[in-house]
């Protein structure tokens, strides 16, 4: 869950036991080989390989000859004596995850110590795919807009958005879940001739390795948890709370910092002044959207997302405060937009959060509740990301309910201001995850920590991966303050995408 343009694209329980698959079938799929090579010859990924296994297309039914293909990658570390392997995940859900290990190659103890291993989860990336036919309700109409005429749009684009995404994804689509994915995974650790892993995830990624450690909890040795989803309620819950989340981040952190900077952006000199600057500039698109350098139109929901995304990381502070000025006519037009993720997420994302778990609703409480929302949260209030689910023909889907048992350890890192996944969810995952630590960053809002530059949070982390020392209590980390404009070290996630779209992925 980082690009800037995530937004844009991807926004873009029960407890009863599942048969488990017939042990002559896993065995069988378990027995495969992955042949490694080097990823591409482009320059970035010297120390990244690439491979690919076979699952079946239905866990619960493994023997109709139905398969796919899950695309993987790993680093090698240079001493050659991985003492460990880690399956790391970068959230979304159904982010691409292969170039992911290419983050911590700046994370020595880890890198050194660890074969981290990439994946592009069933369904995205260079795995097999499902879509949603490029349809895209979210962009369609402006979510502030309560008209009835409006409001039709805006339920009638989120019922049409799941017929695209249940009919183009075609049969693939049913199984498309938490619980068959985390089989893949576990496929894969016997494929790699691994007692144990490790698990690195986030976001999204710690509903996946909640999950994971729920369905084999003796298979996992390590776990961190990074930006948690509250894993232990449904994706309709998880993302009702992403509203009040954002709000918190725009307010307290993002808009005070680009008015510190006036003199650099021009958007205002207090954090009202900008605030009300993106309100005009959002009312401005109403009645005429702009066209960036590149020919991306920006309408107010387009707007709207960029800024979303940009509040993942105070790295992107900067860059988000520019193309604000830029179309809100204060800076000069010479930037270009960032890139739009391809729709393959946004047909697995759809197909997760339908898939997994019960919907409770219609259209009559959508539009109560967003109605509601709308007049709390300036930003992102209209965001009903599960929307679509109403109209959503689920399958018998039935996940076990996260709860720890069984589990040996896992370290859960959060931010206190947290846009995408806030602390009370977080909060109350740890609560109802058993042996579980909570490391929380005070003053921080970063959506996504270890890795990215908190000396104290990879410490805390890399003790705990690496060394096995498991935190006795729930701990805290100072945050790492707001870079200045033109001071930010840069994130190594954005480098890693780079190297992905360079590479043509």
């Amino acid at each position: 869950m980082r690009k800037q343009l995530a937004a844009v694209a991807a926004v873009t329980m029960a407890t009863s036991l599942l048969v488990a698959p017939q042990a002559s079938a896993s065995t069988e799929f378990a027995s495969q080989k992955i042949t490694w090579q080097r990823c591409t010859d482009e320059p970035g990924f010297e120390r990244l390989e690439c491979g690919e296994f076979t699952a079946p297309m239905d866990w619960h039914n493994p023997r109709n000859g139905k398969t796919i293909t899950i695309a993987v990658s790993r680093t090698v570390p240079l001493n050659g004596n991985a003492k460990s392997t880690v399956f790391t995940n970068p959230g979304g859900p159904g982010g691409a995850g292969r170039t992911l290990p290419l983050v911590y190659l700046n994370r020595p103890k880890l890198s050194e110590n660890a074969e981290i291993i990439g994946i592009d989860v069933r369904g995205t990336g260079g795995s097999d795919n499902v879509t949603c036919g490029s349809y895209q309700h979210r962009l369609a109409t402006d979510w502030r807009d309560r008209s009835k005429a409006n409001l039709d749009l805006i339920y009638g684009g989120m019922e049409l958005q799941a017929k695209f995404c249940q009919t183009k994804s075609g049969e693939l689509g049913e199984f498309i879940t938490t619980e068959q994915t985390v089989r893949d995974l576990d496929l894969l650790r016997q494929v790699l001739g691994r007692k144990k892993v490790s698990w690195l995830g986030y976001s999204a990624g710690t509903w996946m390795g909640a999950y994971y450690a729920t369905y084999f909890p003796k298979t996992l040795d390590k776990i961190v948890l990074d930006s948690n989803a509250e894993f232990t309620v449904s994706w309709q819950k998880v993302f009702d709370n992403l509203p009040a989340g954002s709000e918190l981040r725009f307010r307290v952190d993002f808009l005070p910092w680009v008015a510190k900077y006036d003199n650099v952006f021009h958007l205002g000199k207090t954090a009202e002044e900008v605030r009300q600057s993106y309100e005009t500039t959002r009312a401005r698109l109403v009645e005429q959207p702009a066209t960036l350098p590149d020919g991306t139109v920006v309408t107010p929901v387009v707007l709207d997302a960029l800024i979303f995304t940009g509040l993942y990381s105070k790295d992107s502070f900067e860059g988000t405060a520019q193309l604000l000025a830029l179309i809100a006519g204060t800076l000069p037009m010479s930037l270009a937009a960032p890139k739009q993720y391809p729709d393959a997420l946004m047909g697995t994302q759809m197909s997760i959060l339908c898939n997994d778990t019960p919907f409770h609703g219609d259209r009559k409480s959508l539009e109560r509740e967003g109605n509601k929302s709308v007049k709390r949260y300036s930003l992102v209030g209209g965001y009903q990301v599960t929307g679509p689910c109403a109209w959503w023909d689920r399958p018998d889907v039935q996940l076990k309910r996260p709860n720890g048992k069984g589990v040996d350890s896992a370290l859960m890192v959060q931010s206190v201001r947290d846009p995408a996944t806030p602390l009370a969810g977080a909060q109350r995952a740890h609560a109802g995850f058993a042996n579980s630590r909570m490391l929380t960053v005070k003053d921080e809002g970063d959506h996504g920590i270890y890795g990215f530059g908190n000396d104290c949070v990879s410490d805390v982390v890399e003790s705990y991966l690496v060394d096995g020392v498991v935190p006795a209590k729930d701990l805290s980390c100072p945050g790492v303050p707001l870079p200045a404009p033109g001071e930010s070290k840069g994130n190594p996630l954005t480098t890693a995408r780079q190297l992905a779209a360079q590479a043509g992925w």
